[in-house]
């Protein structure tokens, strides 16, 4: 029969029959024995070890807590988690190739393991490996002994083995509190788990062991390339391109577990982007008293005998050679308190150490327990009733069941922050287990896992359990970190031609200056890149325009009609009015009719809608192609840009082709009274704002550049006196080929597969319409390289036009590795934490290279008006509209500073248009009427 314990149901974690019958399962069969239930004596003891749910919850919520305080602190002296960051910052993705090796510490013995990487399809992964036991003499010993130990068992595995490489990476899996400032860089904290070998604390464990092997392993080149903790060592021995691992936990003769955070969590991190391992080293937990409540007399005494004294008290509650010795600790108190063994006590039962951890998996076995715990109590030379062999039974159980129960709290608030600081309602994970005390018996397992999902309901952990150990993680950490070595070398060739000097923005703002004075002159103008087109608007609004006036903005496929009313700014200022219109590609790409038949419709609708059907009012016409403008009222198209190619355009006044597409319509007439630049439009709407406001800047779609020029200036038209705005065109900076030395190769490709090739160099380097063209390049490239994407090219990465402006906005915008993630995979991308990192360096040197040339513009440009205006020191307002400048995360900020750098005489302040240049193309139309 069996026998059912007469516990009370509050000692049980929670109160469901689930729960309760947990304790059950383990309780060993009475088969082997005739004798009475456990004592009431022993079992208030036995109860002292049974942890109630709310207990539980507490230790869950603690370890919580402390994580994210843990995260936020740079320095973790007095923390109750230390959180250390391990700088392991990748995974491995099944790429990796080579001959890696990994080492590994244990509490006896020493681990190594030789892991060869192929692309080898019948044998890709080889695995050799040799354990070393540590004698005595080594435990005994110095620091400097112990990692002469090391070195020497490494050289010796490596010459039992024919191979025909000298050269190895190595990681080296070292069980213990470890301070990094880089993978290969790590001071120990302390020694814990009874360990102690002088001259190691506070000391570099990475360069002790290198300096080690350089004097030992003389045959060969060993590069100790890191150093990481058990925990991070078990999540990488599971992790897998098809299985992937966020979570390592170590149950064994120590405890820990470490799992993979966002760094830009970590605090005192000097970069927070990607990822990055940490080593929670959750056995120092407790030390702020977080666990006092649950610690018994017999942890404290079991405490008392060990080498840290008062440490690691939430390691002391779990891993096995502290369980062992609170099982131990437990008789020996009870039987000098007479409750067992009749009193008597034997040397061998106060002697540290003499149970290990099989002895108690034998002494909880469900059949034959009750006969190997006598044969146990006899070796330790005790005379033990069966009476005291069940006692003894319940003890064992209570302590093996309470640090599976334990452990799964602290799993817990784990599980709990990573579902927290990833947004997610329901977390689901895979968690890389390993030691002897978890797999000592499926009931440990079993308790811990259901113990979880009572803690953690909203979290799914799916385990595995490491096959090979922590020396499989270390090497796979060797081997990952080569890789993304090698991939970092890979990016940064492949961007450092985005990556514009000091130096390269001075040479391009001087060649900006010449260009600009090329097409200034009446001499040189014709054949100037930059054409610096006269707009014959002189004046900027000054308050006192008044009226109603239509307005039409041209700048792209989008376009608008407005209604503006002009009044004093007591009265209100402007307001206005406006409906979006669109130009289909096959308008945009017919004929001089059809496109200007269909803008004119529009504006009829317009018309129609706001009820002016009828009414002349006279109109500003924003026309944001290059044109050489005789009059404020006539410009000659000089060539389409940002798609459109209507034939019959080029070389006409698209001002008369606005007027006879009216004049095909009955009853209906519009007052063209000016055409101007986006760029100028948008200068007049800030200067309505700003009166210092003196320079347009269009970055969107396309970019371009206005500002007021000195009539003396400008030779291209009559006249010395006041000033005129000048439309740069400044797109086409660099069709000369001065900007060769500038011009990538993903350039060249954008360029060849536009509908103006050759033309528009710098446009092509700054605007939105070919930033994403560019990084779906980059990206192609890399994947060739092998460096991203696995080197999988895929049909997205070939597919033109994939990435609007859009994207890259969305890429740089996202907090953290998760979102990009999720961003790529919406265009049918899978990709690893390295290639989201990867995609964002790439979105960033593009948009950071074209803010820089953007910069050089403007620098060239307030540089000229201060030497126009001879002095020192300038202020000026330029006026910006453009979706990239508006909607990119950093493309304003690295503009601003990029300018305030190169042209520190000039304070330059950038006002966002917020009405659009369809606002200054009537408030031009206002200021010509009204003059």
């Amino acid at each position: 029969m069996n026998f059912v314990p007469r516990l009370k149901r509050s000692s049980c974690v929670g109160t469901s029959s689930t729960e309760g019958r947990e304790d059950h399962k383990l309780l060993p069969h009475r088969a082997d024995s005739k004798n009475a239930p456990v004592s009431d004596q022993i079992q208030k003891h036995v109860q002292a070890f049974h942890l109630p749910k709310e207990q539980l919850e507490h230790v869950r919520d603690s370890v919580y807590s402390a994580m994210q305080d843990g995260l936020k602190e740079k320095v973790k002296d007095g923390l109750a988690l230390p959180m250390l960051p391990s700088y392991v910052c990748t995974l491995t993705d099944g790429t990796e190739t080579g001959d890696f090796l990994g080492l590994e510490m244990k509490k006896d013995l020493v681990n190594i393991m030789l892991l060869q990487l192929s692309d080898n399809k019948d044998e890709p992964v080889v695995m050799k490996k040799k354990n070393f036991p540590i004698t005595e003499n080594i435990v005994n010993g110095s620091g400097e002994q112990l990692f002469e130990f090391f070195a020497k068992c490494v050289g010796t595995f490596l010459d039992g083995l024919s191979l025909n490489t000298q050269n190895f990476p190595l990681c080296f899996c070292f069980p213990f509190p470890c301070e990094h400032i880089a993978l290969n860089q790590c001071k120990l904290i302390r020694w814990i788990k009874d360990c102690r070998w002088p001259g190691v604390e506070g000391n570099d464990v990475a360069q002790l062991l290198q300096t080690a092997l350089n004097q030992t392993c003389k045959n060969y080149k060993i590069e100790v390339i890191g150093v990481i903790n058990d925990a991070v060592g078990t999540l990488l021995s599971c992790h897998s391109e098809k299985e992937p691992c966020e979570v390592g936990l170590v149950i064994d003769a120590g405890t820990n577990c470490g799992y993979v955070e966002e760094t830009q969590h970590i605090g005192g991190l000097e970069h927070g982007a990607g990822c990055m391992c940490i080593n929670i080293e959750w056995g120092s937990f407790g030390k702020l008293g977080e666990l006092n409540d649950i610690t018994t007399e017999f942890d404290l005494q079991m405490d008392k005998q060990s080498m840290d004294r008062g440490k690691n008290k939430f390691e002391k509650l779990i891993s096995s050679i502290y369980l062992c010795d609170t099982i131990r600790t437990t008789l020996a108190t009870l039987a000098e308190k007479g409750d067992i063994f009749s009193g008597v006590l034997t040397p061998t039962l106060l002697t540290k150490g003499k149970m290990e951890l099989q002895d108690v998996v034998d002494i909880i076995d469900e059949k034959v327990g009750l006969s190997n715990t006598k044969n146990f109590l006899v070796r330790l030379g005790m005379v033990a009733s069966n009476q005291d062999c069940f006692n003894v039974q319940q003890i064992c159980q209570a302590v093996y069941v309470r640090s599976a129960k334990l452990c799964a709290a602290g799993l817990a608030g784990v599980l709990t922050h990573i579902r927290t600081i990833q947004g997610l309602p329901h977390l689901k994970i895979t968690v890389a287990v390993d030691g002897d005390l978890y797999k000592s018996r499926p009931q440990y397992s079993q308790i811990l896992q259901e113990t979880l999902k009572s803690l953690a309901p909203e979290c799914t952990a799916t385990f595995v359990t490491s096959e090979h150990g922590c020396v499989l993680g270390a090497a796979r950490v060797a081997a990952a970190t080569v890789r993304l070595k090698h991939q970092e070398e890979g990016v940064a060739q492949v961007l450092a031609p985005f990556r514009l000097s000091m130096s390269d923005m001075d040479t391009l703002r001087t060649m900006m200056r010449q260009e600009m004075e090329k097409g200034l002159s009446k001499e040189t103008n014709s054949t100037a890149t930059v054409r610096m087109l006269p707009t014959y608007v002189r004046h900027l609004p000054d308050g006192s325009e008044r009226g109603e006036f239509l307005a039409l903005d041209l700048g792209g496929t989008n376009f608008r009609v407005l209604m503006v009313q002009v009044r004093s700014k007591e009265e209100g200022g402007v307001h206005m009015v406006s409906e979006s219109y669109t130009i289909p590609p096959q308008v945009a790409q017919s004929n001089e009719k059809e496109l200007f038949d269909h803008i004119v419709q529009c504006i009829m609708d317009f018309s129609n809608k706001h009820s002016i059907v009828g009414r002349t009012l006279p109109l500003g016409f924003t026309f944001s192609f290059p044109c050489n403008q005789t009059s404020l009222d006539k410009g000659i198209l000089l060539r389409w840009t940002k798609g459109f190619s209507a034939t019959g355009c080029v070389g006409e006044d698209v001002v008369e082709l606005l007027r006879e597409a009216v004049k095909r319509q009955t009853d209906f007439d519009i007052d063209v009274v000016a055409i101007v630049n986006d760029t100028v439009g948008t200068m007049m709407a800030c200067a309505y704002v700003d009166p210092n406001c003196e320079i347009g800047l269009i970055v969107g779609t396309g970019t371009n550049a206005c500002y007021m020029e000195e009539m003396r200036n400008v030779g291209t038209v009559e006249g010395d006196e006041g000033r005129m705005c000048i439309n740069m065109e400044w797109g086409a900076f660099g069709d000369n080929g001065c900007l060769e030395h500038y011009i990538t190769q993903f350039d060249e490709k954008v360029d060849a597969e536009s509908i103006n090739a050759g033309q528009q160099r710098y446009e092509k380097l700054i605007s939105g319409m070919y930033l994403g063209e560019i990084v779906r390049y980059i990206l192609l490239e890399l994947t060739m390289r092998k460096v991203i994407f696995r080197g999988r090219p895929t049909e997205v990465l070939k597919t033109k036009n994939i990435f609007p402006t859009k994207f890259l906005t969305n890429v740089e915008d996202t907090p953290g590795h998760h979102f990009v993630c999720n961003i790529l995979e919406e265009y049918g991308l899978s990709v690893s934490t390295e290639d989201a990192l990867v995609v964002k360096d790439v979105c960033r040197a593009v948009s950071s290279r074209a803010a820089k040339m953007c910069a050089v513009g403007i620098s060239a440009v307030v540089e000229k008006i201060r030497e126009n205006r001879r002095v020192s020191k300038l202020d000026i307002t330029v006026g910006v509209d453009g979706t990239l400048y508006k909607m990119h995360p950093y493309f304003a900020t690295k503009l601003h500073k990029t300018v305030a750098m190169i042209a520190p005489n000039c304070n330059v302040k950038f006002l966002l248009s917020e009405d659009g240049s369809g606002k200054g193309a009537a408030l031009i139309a206002a200021v010509a009427t009204h003059k």
